[in-house]
């Protein structure tokens, strides 16, 4: 399936808020989306058929819809064909799922499930990874994009740096467009992950959570 959808050199912008966040909910993400297509980005990443179906009212601006279900210890980025369906329906053009080695919930191989994506839904899959071992896999399962979504969240003290050498890791070894996603706070950190070789850069909370950079600041004070 062609990867076309999301523009290269290009910033998706992740329009996510969980609840005990003030901006939780479709109205709050409706804003953000907004802000962010108004400031250029080329792309919107948003969870969950509400927040999906919102936006798709709101922007022209394709949106990579996931769908995070079930126990976050496991696999609950769009864990299933199911959960793709529903924010596909909602407005989704395309669709993220974890593409790591860890076994989906309804006991689904990777490649029957971006198949089902392909061949039932008719739009492109990116698959989040966390390392390259897993972002090999994926792309030979069919991802039509690979993301570095899951680097650093597998267990163990999460690092405050994005992951450029996996990035570049990926853009060597694999053939379909890497994007950048995980703690990418700042220009440099963008053109970093440009320059290592990223087809397009997701920034989510040092955009769109307005409560996490004022907890970050504040910690810096004291």
């Amino acid at each position: 399936m062609p990867s076309t959808v999301i523009p290269a050199r290009s910033l998706i912008v992740s329009c996510q808020a969980l609840a005990g966040n003030p901006f939780h909910g479709p109205d709050g993400m409706v804003l953000m989306a907004r802000a962010a297509e108004a400031g250029g980005a080329a792309a919107i990443r948003a969870n969950g058929p509400q927040d999906v179906a919102a936006i798709r009212d709101a922007t022209s601006l394709p949106i990579v819809g996931i769908n995070k279900l079930g126990d976050r210890r496991g696999v609950f980025i769009t864990p299933t064909a199911e959960a793709a369906r529903q924010v596909v329906a909602a407005g989704a053009d395309v669709v993220a799922l974890d593409g790591t080695l860890r076994p989906r919930p309804d006991g689904t191989a990777l490649m029957e499930l971006i198949r089902a994506v392909h061949d039932e839904l008719g739009v492109p899959v990116i698959a989040d990874v966390d390392n390259l071992q897993s972002g090999m896999a994926a792309q030979d399962a069919g991802a039509d994009y690979v993301a570095t979504t899951l680097s650093g969240y597998m267990g163990g003290p999460v690092p405050d740096e994005p992951d450029i050498e996996l990035i570049a890791a990926l853009t060597a070894k694999l053939d379909c467009p890497v994007i950048a996603e995980g703690r990418l706070r700042t220009p440099e950190q963008v053109r970093a992950a440009r320059d290592a070789g990223a087809h397009a850069v997701v920034v989510g909370h040092a955009i769109t959570n307005p409560m996490d950079i004022t907890r970050r600041l504040v910690a810096a004070l004291t």
